[in-house]
């Protein structure tokens, strides 16, 4: 009877370590959102400040997309709006979820059809927000902007 439990202790055990490897060596499921919500963001530049608000982010693939606005106090007359374009692989999309910091490349265009360069980093807190900051190039000029983020799923949206 001892060596029996023994024996099923010894198995259970085998079973747990061999399950353990073969567990970490699968890619984990990347979350099923669609949607990234980035609070407003401000940054300051020479005598005023400048403040950009994007939309909803809708994911399609690799691909982030979404409308934006500026506006530049005290200069009103620089405001402008568009679209902006992020991508993310899937690699990055699958460190992002086991919680690793990514960086990632996009462009945006203004309402006058201006290309604009856009990098950035996000910094996970938990499975659905974290930290973000954004360079955007405009006129050869380089605007920091930071803020958060947060995942979320739009059930009438396809899921990628």
């Amino acid at each position: 009877m001892m060596w029996s439990r023994l024996n099923l202790g010894f198995l259970c055990l085998g079973i747990a370590l061999s399950n353990g490897p073969l567990r970490a060596a699968v890619a984990p499921e990347l979350t099923p959102w669609n949607q990234v919500a980035i609070a407003p963001m401000q940054t300051s530049i020479y005598v005023g400040s400048v403040s950009l608000t994007p939309g909803v982010f809708v994911r399609a693939g690799a691909s982030l997309a979404t409308t934006y606005e500026v506006k530049v106090r005290p200069w009103f007359f620089w405001g402008e709006t568009g679209v902006i374009n992020i991508s993310i692989l899937e690699p990055d999309l699958a460190r992002l979820a086991q919680g690793e910091t990514i960086d990632f490349t996009g462009s945006a265009t203004n309402h006058k059809n201006k290309p604009r360069s856009v990098t950035g980093r996000a910094q996970p807190l938990d499975a659905t927000t974290g930290k973000i900051k954004v360079r955007i190039k405009a006129d050869g000029v380089e605007l920091i902007f930071n803020s958060s983020y947060r995942f979320s799923l739009n059930p009438a949206a396809p899921t990628p």
